[in-house]
């Protein structure tokens, strides 16, 4: 059992390493548990464990965690990498080149809301890559079904914005 714990770990800090943007638990979850590496108990103790221990850090956007390894991560990867063997490896390299476009969009673009103080809601928009935001706006809406729906729109009109806005300001 420890040594599957622990190539569930290396796994997870592996797939990490190899992408410059965070993935989410569904994305890591989905890749892990099926291929059947491991099964959903040990994912989620590879998970505490290694955001106890300040392997992994996650940012928790509209009940969606995204995580993204640690500078200690990294450096405990580089002592144990060669323990996850080249299939695994070869494994996690294809998914990552089929579906890198995919996962990244899922995760780079981020709406989230809340209730301000004076009643109104505020639905705060990003786009992230790698470590930069390219955009962080907030918009102040009257309602909660206005809010709602800016978030749900973001996702598929943040390229279009972003490009207006910066054409618009040059």
């Amino acid at each position: 059992m420890n040594e599957i714990l622990t190539l569930c770990k290396l796994i997870i800090l592996y797939l990490l390493e190899r992408v410059d943007f965070p993935l989410s638990y569904a994305q890591l979850s989905e890749f892990i548990l099926e291929r059947e590496y491991v099964n959903y108990f040990t994912f989620q103790q590879a998970i505490a464990e290694l955001t106890e221990i300040d392997y992994i850090k996650a940012e928790t956007v509209r009940n969606t965690s995204l995580y993204r390894i640690t500078k200690e991560g990294q450096k405990s990867l580089t002592y144990f990498q060669s323990k996850i063997s080249s299939l695994i490896r070869e494994d996690i390299e294809t998914f990552l080149i089929e579906h890198k476009y995919q996962l990244r969009n899922e995760t780079s673009t981020l709406a989230d809301y809340y209730r301000t103080t004076s009643g109104d809601y505020a639905a705060r928009c990003r786009v992230l890559e790698k470590d930069s935001t390219l955009i962080d706006l907030t918009l102040t809406v009257p309602t909660e079904d206005q809010a709602i729906s800016i978030c749900k729109n973001w996702k598929e009109k943040s390229q279009e914005l972003y490009t207006s806005i910066i054409h618009t300001l040059f």
